[in-house]
């Protein structure tokens, strides 16, 4: 296999290729994009997107033409992230293997989209990723990047290289003169992939899951036990499924989830400790804040047991951890979520009014929901008062004896239900 490699990348030196690479300007990026202009002969274009995760994306800029790479591009993808990838996840009340509200997961389709579209407009025939071999994130890159473009190649140049460390990645830019910071100064001990929606941590004592994550990890949320003693009332309204206004204040997707982030950051909202199944196989440790998604899952929850159909509701239910399966294993642009999706977004017409929420030490409460056109809910049929004829408590005896009679039937031919 090595020998096979050697030689496609001695025919591949003999002509000029250009590669699309997804690049933060960082250590692994940076030896990135070295090693393909001499493993390849490439020119290489930059492409750093800017979804949200805090910091400047600009001196990316200054680090790649450091590079050489004549052709850059950096784009503010936050609102796009937010508004076609996040929500419509979120009309699903989406959540893996029961806690993860997959924070990374959700961003792979976006980066691979504009690979794929940067690659087209450039004239590339090639794209690449600083994902390793063991985790997910490749898996995600790829499926979506083939899903779009059948005919492009794929990099990923930690299943071929053998640089398998910091130490080997140092080396590499000493000898090849690459300019990076090797102060760890406050540099997160954790291996860190963060968003508008979430940051999360692995490595580190975080590879024992017996270790409690130390205090110091937590970069958006405050410990519940530290939170204010004063909780907060917010307000959110819906239309169609998705948020559109906070307190009264009519919103951008992206500033919604921004404000969220930020007050339920202040109110321990949002941290979680997980082992998950990677599609890889294997089983990994991570810790996640997601504050602002905290809120929204619990708020648009509410505002669907007000407003949609018992039966619709729990058909969602019902498909959601598929759906959720096929976002983790990076299967966004695949038929059978297009089809998904199409159900979710219908069953999503009156999902509209408002949702009252109390943050409290880390918790998330719902005290009231309203909906003027599109509450099922009839006070007159529910009331424990005088209900002037609005139901007939009779009916209830032949609904239960036709929904009893395969119990009763069963029980006469000798069944043991006990």
């Amino acid at each position: 296999m090595r020998a096979e490699l050697c030689i496609d990348r001695a025919r591949k030196l003999t002509d000029k290729m250009k590669i699309v690479l997804a690049y933060s300007g960082g250590l692994d990026t940076s030896v990135i994009c070295r090693w393909l202009q001499e493993t390849y002969n490439a020119d290489v274009v930059t492409f750093t997107a800017d979804i949200g995760q805090g910091g400047e994306v600009e001196p990316a800029r200054a680090k790649a033409e450091k590079m050489g790479v004549q052709e850059i591009f950096i784009e503010d993808l936050t609102e796009e992230f937010v508004s076609q990838y996040v929500f419509p996840m979120f009309r699903a009340n989406t959540v893996y293997e029961g806690e993860y509200l997959l924070g990374t997961s959700i961003a792979r389709p976006l980066i691979a989209k504009r690979l794929v579209e940067i690659a087209q407009v450039t004239g590339a025939s090639a794209i690449s990723h600083g994902a390793t071999g063991k985790g997910n994130d490749q898996v995600r890159f790829e499926l979506g990047a083939y899903a779009l473009n059948p005919g492009i190649q794929v990099i990923a140049p930690w299943r071929d290289w053998e640089l398998n460390s910091r130490v080997a990645l140092m080396d590499f830019c000493e000898k090849h003169q690459i300019s990076v910071d090797n102060r760890r100064g406050d540099e997160s001990p954790y291996s860190m992939d963060a968003n508008l929606l979430h940051i999360s941590y692995e490595g580190g004592v975080l590879e024992d899951p017996s270790s409690a994550p130390e205090e110091s990890m937590w970069r958006w949320t405050v410990s519940p036990e530290d939170a204010p003693e004063t909780p907060v009332f917010l307000e959110l309204e819906y239309q169609n499924g998705d948020p559109i206004a906070l307190d009264g204040q009519p919103l951008s997707a992206a500033e919604i989830l921004r404000k969220l982030n930020l007050i339920g950051g202040q109110h321990g909202v949002g941290r979680s400790d997980i082992v998950e199944n990677r599609f890889v196989g294997m089983k990994s440790r991570g810790c996640y804040e997601t504050p602002g998604g905290t809120i929204l899952l619990k708020a648009h929850r509410a505002m669907e047991s007000l407003t949609l159909d018992r039966e619709v509701g729990h058909l969602k239910d019902e498909i959601m951890p598929r759906y959720a399966k096929l976002i983790y294993n990076g299967y966004w642009w695949s038929p059978e979520r297009k089809v998904l999706q199409a159900l979710i977004d219908e069953s999503q017409r009156n999902v509209t009014g408002k949702v009252t929420i109390k943050l409290y030490k880390g918790s998330v409460q719902i005290v009231g929901r309203s909906s003027e056109k599109d509450s099922l809910y009839d006070e007159d049929v529910v009331t424990f008062e005088d209900d002037r004829g609005a139901y007939d408590q009779k009916d209830s005896e032949g609904f239960i004896r036709l929904n009893g009679l395969r119990l009763r039937l069963g029980a006469k031919k000798g069944r043991d239900y006990s």
